[in-house]
This record gives C-alpha cells, sequence and structure tokens, in this order.
C-alpha cells in the first residue's frame, strides 16, 4: 500500500516510467489501483497532473463541477473523477516475486491465473526493453517461475546471456540458473554462454566457477565440452573440495557427450581415489564407472585399482566414514552402493578380481540389517553384484536368500525388486530360488497388480515335473480370483506347464477343462486345437472326456472355448454317452434327444460365436451317424442354416443337406470317427523318424577331419549333391541286368550320403552359434538344420530370436525354438530346426540374424553363409 505523501509536491518519476497508459474511460474498474495524494490537483488530459493550492483544505476542481472538499483519512484515485469523463493516464506497477506467488496461488480459476500471468509478462516483457540492468534479474527470477508453471517463457532466453555477462554475482546467480532451465543444445544461444563460462571459469572466484561448472554440467553441448575441456582438467587438482566435486560431475558430463574425452581424465582419477571428502570421493567413484562403462581400455586399466575399493568399501562397512553422512545407522549408503555398482563392472567375467571381492561381498550381506531403506538398497546392490561376477556358490545361495528375505518385507517396492530379481536368477540357480516358492505363491494373493504380475511370472517359471501337481492347483486358485488383466498370462501359463509336465494324460485333460471352465475366453487361440488332439490321442480316456465336456457344457454354454472343444468331443464320441462306464462313481444317464437338444441351445444361443455354431452343426451331422434314433430332427436343424446370414455357416449347411438328400449311402463313411492322433501330430512322427536315421547315418559313416574353409564351402553346396571330399558311391555292377535297370532307371539303393559336419558360424562375448545337418534317407532334397545357441559368459542370454532367409528357389520352414532364454555358465542351450527344400539342387545360401539382449545391451547380427 502507499503511503499518503504530505503537503508539497510529490514524487511521480514512477508513473513516468511505466510505459503503460490506461485510459480511465475503457477501464473504470481500474481507478483504485493508485490512491491520490490529497493536496493535488486532479490531472488533465494534456499531463499527470498538477499541483493544487496547499491551503484549500484538499479541494479538488474540475472543469464541469465545483471544488468537493476532500473528507480526511480518505484515499482518491489518480485521475477520479465524476460528472463529464476525461481522458487520464494511469500506472500498473510491476508485482514482486513474494507478491506474484501470492497471487498465483490466490487465483480461484485457471482463467484469472492465465489472465494474472499474461499481465505479468507483458510487465516483463516492458521492463526487459527498457532495458534497466537494477531491474533485469528480479524480472527474469518472476519469468522463471512462470517457466516452473508451464507457461512460455522463450523472450527470456537472451536475458540470461546478458546477466551471466554481468560483473555481479547477484544477476550471475539468477542468470546461470534461467540458462539451465531455458537453454539446451536445440537452441543455438546455448553457445554463446561458452565465452562468459570460460571467463568464469578462470577468473578463480569459487561461487561463481561452481555456477559456471553447474551450468555447463547441465546443458552443455559436445561442442561446449570439447571447448572448455582444458579448464575443467584444471579444476579438478584445485584445492578446494568444493570446486573438485563440480569438476568431477562436470567431467561426467562431458564423457556422456564425448566418449573420445576420457583419455583426458583418466589419468586423474587414481589420484583422486586417495582423496577423504564424501563428495569428491563419490564423485571420482561415478567418474571411473562412467569410464569402464565406455571404454574396453579403460576398464582393463581400473581392474588394478580393485583391492583399493575393497579396502574403502571394507572401511565403511567396519568403522564408518562420517557420522553426518550416515543415515539410519548405514554408513554412507550412496557411497557404498556406488562402489558395489564399480565392483560388478570390474568383476564380470574376469576371474581374479571376482576373487579379490569375493570376502568382502559376504561380509557385507552378513553384516547388513534388513530393517530399514538404506541398508535394503545396499544389500539389493550387493545381490546384483554377486549375481554378475564369478562368485562362488555359496556366494550365490546366500544372494538369493537376502532376497527370499525381502520378499517378507512389509515395503511393496521392497517386495517387486525381490520378484524381479529372483525372476533373473531362475534359470542359473534354480535349486536356490525354488527354496522360497511357498513365499512368492503368497505373493500371488497380493493386492497390488504389479506384485501380482510378477508373483505369477516368477511361479510358472519354478513350476517343474515334481511341483507340477501342487503349483498347479495354487496356480489354479489364483485364476479363479486374479483380476482380469492377468487373466490370460495365468491360463497360458497353466496349459503351457501341463503340457511340459503333465504326469498323466488324465490329468491333463482334467487341468485343461479346468482352465477352460474358469477363464473361458481368455484362454490362448490353439488351446482348443491342443485338448482335442490330446483327447484323440487316448482312445481309453473318450468316455471319460465326453461325459466331462457334456456335464460342463450342460451347466455353461457362455464359455466359447469350451463350448467349442465339447461340441467336437460330443461329435466323435458321443455314443459312449449312452453306454455306462464303470470309471464313474455316478453313473451319467443321458438320452439321446437331450444330446441333441443341448447341441441345438448352441446353435440358438446369442452368445455363440460362428465358429462355435460351426463346431455344434458338424457333431449334429455326425451324431446322425452315431446314434440309431430318427434322424428327421437333425436334418430340419440342419437345413433351417441354409439359409444363414454367415457364409461358412450356410455353406456347412448345404453341403450336409446335399449329403443328406444325394450321398446318403455314403454319409457313414464320410463322418466316421477321426484316426488316433499320437501327440506331436504326423510332423513330429516325421521328424522323429528323420532323427534316429540322422543318428544311424552319424554312427555309421566317419566324420571327415577337413580345414574350416572346407566346411564353409560345404554349407554353399549342401543339397547340390555330395562334396567332392566325401566318399564316391561304389561303381554299378557291370552286369547285363544291373545295366538294364540302370538305363530304365528302375529303382534301386541309393547310396548313403556322407554326413555333412557341424559348422560354428558366430561367437561373441561367450555366445556362440552352431550348425549341425541332417539329410533325410530317401528325400535327396530335404535337409534339416538345427540352430544351437549356447552362452559360455557370466551373464544370460534373453529374448533371443533366430532368423533365417534363403533365396526364393528354396523353401524354408522355421520351427518353433526350445526357448528364448540362454542361461549363463554353461546352461541348457537353445535349439531350433529348420526345413530347407530344394527341388532345384541350388546351391544354399543362408541368410541370419540374430537379435538378444546380453549385459543389458540389445545386440542384432547378420551375417550370410
Amino acid at each position: 500500500m502507499h503511503e499518503e505523501v504530505s503537503r508539497g509536491t510529490p514524487d511521480l518519476s514512477y508513473c513516468l516510467a511505466d510505459p503503460m497508459r490506461i485510459r480511465r474511460a475503457s477501464f473504470p474498474k481500474l481507478q483504485s489501483l493508485r490512491p491520490e495524494v490529497s493536496g493535488f490537483k486532479k490531472a488533465e488530459p494534456g499531463g499527470p497532473g498538477r499541483a493544487g493550492s496547499h491551503g484549500g483544505g484538499g479541494e479538488r476542481e474540475g472543469p464541469d463541477e465545483a471544488p468537493t472538499p476532500a473528507r480526511p483519512g480518505t484515499r482518491k484515485c489518480w485521475g477520479e473523477r465524476s460528472g463529464v469523463e476525461t481522458e487520464s493516464r494511469m500506472v500498473v506497477t510491476s508485482l514482486k516475486l513474494q507478491d506474484l506467488i501470492q497471487e498465483i496461488r490466490g487465483a480461484k480459476t485457471q482463467a484469472q491465473e492465465r489472465e494474472l500471468i499474461q499481465k505479468e509478462c507483458a510487465h516483463i516483457r516492458a521492463s526487459f526493453r527498457d532495458g534497466d540492468p537494477l531491474q533485469r534479474h528480479r524480472q527474469l527470477a518472476k519469468l522463471l517461475y512462470v517457466h516452473m508453471l508451464g507457461y512460455p517463457a522463450h523472450f527470456g532466453q537472451m536475458e540470461c546471456l546478458k546477466l551471466i555477462a554481468s560483473p555481479r554475482f547477484t544477476d550471475k546467480r539468477v542468470g546461470y540458473l534461467g540458462a539451465m532451465l531455458l537453454l539446451d543444445e536445440r537452441h543455438d544461444a546455448h553457445l554463446l554462454i561458452t565465452n562468459s563460462i570460460k571467463n568464469d571459469l578462470s577468473q578463480g572466484i569459487q561461487p561463481v566457477q561452481g555456477l559456471a561448472l553447474c551450468t555447463l554440467s547441465t546443458m552443455g553441448s559436445a561442442e561446449m565440452c570439447r571447448d572448455l575441456t582444458t579448464e575443467v582438467e584444471k579444476l579438478l587438482l584445485q584445492p578446494s573440495p568444493y570446486l573438485r566435486k563440480k569438476a568431477i560431475l562436470t567431467a561426467v558430463h562431458m564423457i556422456r557427450k564425448v566418449p573420445e574425452l576420457s583419455n583426458v581424465f583418466l589419468p586423474h582419477c587414481a589420484q583422486l581415489l586417495h582423496e577423504r571428502h564424501h563428495g569428491v570421493l563419490l564423485g571420482t567413484i561415478t567418474l571411473i564407472t562412467e569410464l569402464c562403462e565406455r571404454s574396453p581400455a579403460a576398464l582393463r586399466h581400473f581392474r588394478k585399482v580393485v583391492p583399493q575399493l575393497v579396502q574403502i568399501l571394507r572401511t565403511l562397512v567396519t568403522t564408518g566414514y562420517s557420522i553426518e553422512h550416515s543415515i539410519s545407522g548405514v554408513s554412507d549408503p550412496f557411497l557404498q552402493v556406488q562402489i558395489l555398482r564399480l565392483l560388478r563392472i570390474l568383476g564380470r567375467n574376469h576371474e581374479e578380481s571376482s576373487e579379490t571381492m569375493n570376502d568382502l561381498l559376504a561380509q557385507v550381506a552378513t553384516n547388513t540389517d534388513t530393517g530399514r531403506n538404506a541398508s535394503n538398497a545396499v544389500l539389493f546392490e550387493t545381490v546384483l553384484t554377486i549375481m554378475d561376477i564369478r562368485s562362488a556358490a555359496g556366494l550365490r545361495v546366500l544372494a538369493v536368500n537376502i532376497l527370499g528375505r525381502f520378499l517378507l518385507n512389509s515395503d511393496k517396492n521392497t517386495r517387486y525388486v525381490a520378484l524381479m530379481s529372483l525372476l533373473r536368477l531362475v534359470q542359473s540357480d534354480h535349486s536356490a530360488v525354488q527354496r522360497h516358492r511357498p513365499t512368492v505363491v503368497e505373493c500371488l494373493r497380493e493386492t497390488d497388480v504389479s506384485l501380482s504380475r510378477r508373483a505369477l511370472e516368477l511361479s510358472l517359471a519354478l513350476v517343474n515335473s515334481s511341483n507340477i501337481q501342487a503349483m498347479t492347483q495354487e496356480l489354479q486358485a489364483f485364476l479363479e480370483s486374479c483380476p482380469p488383466d492377468l487373466r490370460a498370462d495365468c491360463a497360458s501359463g497353466i496349459l503351457l506347464a501341463a503340457e511340459r509336465f503333465a504326469p498323466t494324460k488324465r490329468w491333463h485333460i482334467d487341468t485343461i477343462l479346468h482352465v477352460l471352465t474358469t477363464a473361458g475366453s481368455h484362454v490362448r487361440d490353439d488351446a482348443v486345437a491342443n485338448l482335442t488332439q490330446l483327447i484323440g490321442g487316448a482312445q481309453e480316456l473318450h468316455s471319460y472326456s465326453v461325459r466331462r465336456l457334456y456335464s460342463a457344457l450342460a451347466e455353461d454354454i457362455s464359455q466359447q472355448p469350451l463350448v467349442q472343444v465339447a461340441a467336437w468331443c460330443i461329435g466323435e464320441y458321443g455314443d459312449l454317452l449312452l453306454e455306462w462306464s464303470s470309471e464313474e462313481t455316478e453313473p451319467l444317464q443321458v438320452e439321446e434327444e437331450e444330446v441333441l437338444a443341448l447341441l441345438e441351445k448352441v446353435l440358438q444361443s446369442h452368445m455363440s460365436l460362428p465358429a462355435t455354431r460351426g463346431y455344434a452343426l458338424t457333431a449334429l451331422m455326425k451324431l446322425s451317424t452315431r446314434f440309431h434314433g430318427d434322424n428327421n430332427h437333425i436334418r430340419q436343424v440342419v437345413s433351417i442354416y441354409g439359409s444363414c446370414l454367415d457364409v461358412e455357416l450356410q455353406q456347412r449347411a448345404v453341403e450336409y443337406n446335399t449329403l443328406f438328400r444325394k450321398y446318403d449311402h455314403m454319409r457313414a463313411a464320410i463322418l466316421e470317427k477321426m484316426p488316433l492322433v499320437e501327440r506331436g501330430g504326423p510332423q513330429a512322427d516325421e521328424e522323429g523318424k528323420e532323427s534316429k536315421a540322422a543318428a544311424q547315418l552319424s554312427e555309421a559313416a566317419p566324420v571327415p577331419t577337413e580345414p574350416q574353409a572346407s566346411k564353409l564351402l560345404d554349407l554353399l553346396d549342401l543339397l547340390d549333391g555330395p562334396s567332392g571330399n566325401a566318399q564316391h558311391p561304389p561303381p554299378l555292377d557291370p552286369s547285363p541286368a544291373g545295366t538294364l535297370a540302370h538305363l530304365l532307371d528302375l529303382p534301386c539303393a541309393p547310396p548313403s550320403p556322407a554326413p555333412i559336419p557341424n559348422l560354428k558360424v558366430f561367437e561373441r562375448e561367450g555366445v556362440q552359434l552352431n550348425l549341425s545337418f541332417i539329410r533325410p534317407p530317401g528325400i535327396s532334397a530335404l535337409l534339416l538344420i538345427t540352430i544351437t545357441a549356447t552362452n559360455s559368459s557370466g551373464d544370460d542370454v534373453t529374448h533371443f530370436i533366430c532368423q533365417a532367409a534363403v533365396p526364393k528357389s528354396f523353401q524354408l520352414q522355421l520351427q518353433a525354438p526350445s526357448g528364448d532364454t540362454v542361461p549363463a555358465r554353461g546352461g541348457l542351450p537353445i535349439t531350433q530346426l529348420f526345413r530347407i527344400l530344394n527341388p532345384n539342387k541350388a546351391p544354399l545360401r543362408l541368410k541370419l540374424r540374430l537379435t538378444y539382449n546380453h549385459f543389458g545391451q540389445s545386440v542384432q547380427e547378420i551375417f550370410e553363409k
């Protein structure tokens, strides 16, 4: 509030400095923005106002009104009048930062807030145009606050440059802050402050140097980093820990922007490791970590300092570092975590370094309590380090037990981290993780969906042949109550586990039926085909299966996959429903009319999909040969769908009607039961025969020893007959009968082709890919190539995908791989079968593309053989 001015001429400089001129007649509500100074006359249209009589008792004179005495203690607006309007000039002052914040927080609507900010931004723009150096940093501070609220503030970028170039510290402070907030590499204006930063780094004033280093480490581009490397390098050796800490962090930013600058900062790291200052040591560890991650040469160089790092960490664990950096009784957890990360990088795939840090890791794992968040962070980094280096088996078991204790923690984040880590370790340390299976199953009941999802993934990974029944029971209970988002994953996991580890076919069928009944439409697309194939191959379970499915269908026809399987099974084995089975404790009494009525109900249900109606219509048609009653009702139902809107269903109905009318004598033969199908299908049988024949060939024929170059040449001629080094078949008997048979191309026993040696086509960081070749006997144009991926490194290979391409003259069929994860240290390899058909006997050209994740990086390799 403005204070009353005593008698005399008032100071009106603040009015002349304000660029805004507001007409009072246009903005009557703004009359009270500036109080009138008593004892002065009303402003005339030609100027800001005139001084009045001092002795008039505060009277005001207007052009059309008599003087009115002013009441003591009251305030008048500048230019206030009554009667005839006159043009006056008004001044609205700019708010201070504190007042602006208060006004914005007090805005009741977003429109009111926008209006207030627009007015204040207009004042800031006007102040920038006037160029008042004393007000520039205050106006920019308000603009930065507006920028943090999400409003545009780009017009303040050049003002940041002016403040940075100012010699005053108050200007530099706001200018550097504005540069960090308003400038980045996308704006060319950021290059204009390079010289200012260079000058500030060289002038020797620590607060200014600190501001320059912070700005450079926040928004410095590659060009700025190259230009200012020398200045930052000099500050690394300054006696002040304040500057060294900031210079080290700036060096980290420079290496990330320009990796070739690693050689500049590499020699100083060994000296900085001897520092006792917390910030300097923590920054040095961060700098070394960045160097090791980006340069293999730096990684080899810093493996020499592993004993020194081990000693620093041991000192932190046993004696403590400094009380001021201890958190919840844990000595400097931030420094411990950073050292453990660096040790993990240095010990990866290096036996000597791993051996040096094994004892220390065991000490940290046993002496750190799990009661607090800081100690949990240290323990988690210890577990990650143990799993990444070549640690002892007992130490790995200790790490898994620590994660098991994390699962019992009340904090959800800690439990989530434990589940993710155990899921990563389940391939390499399956038996150790298996001990915590009850705790993992308990996590399925978590209300948090993210925790339930990770617990489900880990539970499915823990299923094996010894615990399949118990784990399936737990997973089925979870399937009944799990959120809809997890139902598809849970159902798919149960089906896959049952397919791999089912103890009996009956248990397998019961499990799939339970999943179909519970999950409904959330099951996989191939669940129906897999179950029908399983039932068809188990002749002894036909009666049991059809009765179970009929009972389930009678109870609920809304689950479409279940209805489809039941309709198929009733159509194939519906006659068994009418027979008595001794396997059932409660025999099922079913009449033919009941079965037909149930299928007709499925056809008429609005919940049935077109595919489901197709199953039901086909089942009715097949029952016309299974049942011995009158088929007129079946013919009537089939004829109804001859005019169905669904084209597929209509076609089936028309064909079935034609079968009744014209080919009724062939109906029984056409609709007979499907033959028994062995699990795996005819394709699996063919592959099994090919594998057996290939094994016999491998045992009978010796593998020729030849150089690697010859093997590569053989790969190009795999389907172009036997290679030149292969043994030639013996000549035919020159008898007349033999000659005649040869001339007439009569079938004769072909010679056994020589086996093709295995070939190594790829190797990188312990990941190796080998090809093995098999020619099935009797099919000279077919070649089977088995891809085998092994991993001898210390880290798992995940998301492994192998793709192949051949010329158009070939036919390539890729079988599904055995998995997508290759465990570390020689774990179970991944195998995949390629079937290549070469009818034209052309030379083979094979292009392979590998994609996988290894050591936290995505790898893609394309090569041609």
